[in-house]
């Protein structure tokens, strides 16, 4: 088993190397790069390799390129900068990535550890020592995944609420940006930390529109994406109001209609151990007298 494990990490160590000689950063320094020090006026002073910022300047391009790889090798092509910016999280993409790295590193040397001390056959050693790291980075890719689906779901189910107050807002003479700005400070919820948003990106010098079809591009729910469309019209239509009202109810139509047809499909999935209850006496009772009978014939 320890030939087995060496032959693993000799493999490992090889595939790193390459990984690490396609990462422009890590890559040999030019000739102008090198002779720099030593010109004129040039600061001679060595940067510290082995300071935070340059472990995380070197470290950030090897995991930010080889976890884009796996993450789209298990079916997840949607950005993780879109990802991180909808669930309002403070890492950035670069910082995630080296906290999924660490993830897969400690699981391997966990498991690494754990063959060396149980004795266990060697093709499940190296079966280990291969997943573990898979396991450790997918943890990680899950739980963001995890809240992105339970950010929309939020966004989904607090919509038609807060769109009937927006309606309310705008039909009491209110501007949008005023609404959205009311509506914001008021709540702590999904959709008002989203309109905070939505104002920071207007004090950037966004237009509010703009702003808006930002915001439903990036949370991708279809309610927000008609509530923008309506939103859009805030310069041009003059019952603006009764339009957001009216989208605001399709939204509940639409949330309750969701909720039926989940009803619907726990009702149906109740019946699955019912019928299967129900038919394996049946089936017993069937099988006695069948084998009796064959048993008959054959003597």
């Amino acid at each position: 088993m320890i030939r087995v494990i060496a032959v693993s990490a000799i493999l490992a160590w090889i595939g790193l190397s390459l990984v690490l000689a396609g990462i422009p950063t890590l890559q040999q320094p030019s000739l102008a790069d090198r002779l720099r020090p030593y010109t004129p006026g040039a600061r001679s002073a060595r940067p510290k390799v082995f300071a935070a910022r340059s472990f995380r300047e070197v470290i950030g391009p090897l995991a930010a390129v080889v976890g884009s790889r796996v993450a789209r090798a298990f079916g997840v092509h949607e950005e993780l900068r879109v990802r991180l910016e909808r669930v309002h999280s403070d890492e950035d993409p670069t910082a995630f990535r080296i906290r999924q790295a660490s993830w897969a590193v400690g699981a391997l040397l966990a498991a690494t550890a754990l063959t060396l001390v149980v004795d266990v056959p060697a093709a499940l050693a190296v079966i280990a020592i291969w997943t573990a790291p898979l396991l450790g980075f997918l943890v990680v890719e899950q739980q963001l995944a995890f809240r992105s689906e339970r950010w929309q779901r939020r966004l989904a189910l607090e919509l038609p609420v807060v769109s009937e107050q927006l309606a309310m807002l705008l039909a009491a003479g209110y501007s949008l940006g005023g609404a959205l700005t009311r509506l914001s400070a008021r709540s702590n919820g999904a959709v008002a930390a989203d309109f905070r948003r939505v104002l920071r990106r207007t004090r950037q010098g966004i237009s509010e529109g703009d702003a808006i079809d930002e915001w439903a591009l990036l949370v991708k729910v279809p309610a927000v994406s008609r509530l923008a469309s309506v939103l859009r019209l805030h310069g041009e239509a003059a019952d603006l109001g009764r339009l957001v009202s009216d989208e605001a109810r399709a939204c509940r139509d639409e949330g309750q209609r969701s909720l039926l047809e989940a009803v619907e499909r726990k009702s149906q999935q109740v019946w699955i151990p019912v019928t299967v209850a129900a038919l394996l006496p049946g089936t017993i009772f069937l099988a006695v007298p069948f084998m009796s009978a064959l048993r008959f014939f054959a003597e």
